[in-house]
């Protein structure tokens, strides 16, 4: 069980960021109508607010670098917690932003996951 939830969590990260990166738009699939997102403080909910946040971020090019994933089961009905940090290169930019996200995924119709919850937040100093 522990192996599989790692592998999840894996794979839902590594598709998140590359779409993310490359396609931010397609994005919305990840989410539904009871979605939630914090982001830097302010709550989003509902997959189209959420889209429409991440679309109007002030940077339309990025490139995340991920340093760790840690997953959990969070409970009996297979959903899945993951934990990501790791930085976020933008261009022009000679630094890169070291930040935190926390992902809870919850079972859909199908055998895929869809996110109930994103924490986003940019680690300073």
């Amino acid at each position: 069980m522990e192996e599989q939830v790692e592998l999840v969590g894996r794979a839902f990260v590594d598709t998140y960021y590359h779409l993310f990166d490359n396609d931010r738009a397609a994005l919305s699939s990840l989410y539904q109508a009871t979605s939630m997102l914090t982001f830097e403080g302010q709550k989003v909910v509902g997959a189209q607010a959420i889209s429409e946040k991440l679309m109007q971020l002030p940077f339309d090019k990025c490139q995340h670098h991920i340093s760790t994933i840690d997953s959990q089961p969070s409970s009996a009905s297979g959903g899945i917690v993951v934990f990501v940090s790791g930085s976020l290169a933008l261009p022009g930019e000679e630094h890169q932003l070291r930040f935190g996200q926390m992902f809870h995924l919850i079972p859909s119709a199908g055998g895929s996951f869809f996110v109930q919850n994103d924490m986003f937040r940019l680690n300073y100093g």
